[in-house]
């Protein structure tokens, strides 16, 4: 069964991060996530919209400056 909700461990891969940048990133609410019964989890989809949002924010400063 395909999901759009990921682990930390699945989240850090899909990244390509460590899992302790992913819970330090996740626990600063620099990332969007939610806790589950104690465990993070990630939406994909907000993951993709944060990752562009950075993205669009990074190419306009780039552009004032």
């Amino acid at each position: 069964m395909e999901t759009d909700i990921l682990t930390i461990k699945e989240v850090a891969e899909y990244l390509r991060i460590t899992e302790k940048t992913a819970y330090r990133l996740a626990s600063e609410q620099k990332i969007p996530a939610f806790k589950v019964g104690g465990s993070w989890r990630f939406r994909k989809s907000e993951i993709d919209a944060w990752i562009d949002e950075d993205a669009r924010k990074r190419n306009n400063r780039n552009k004032t400056t």
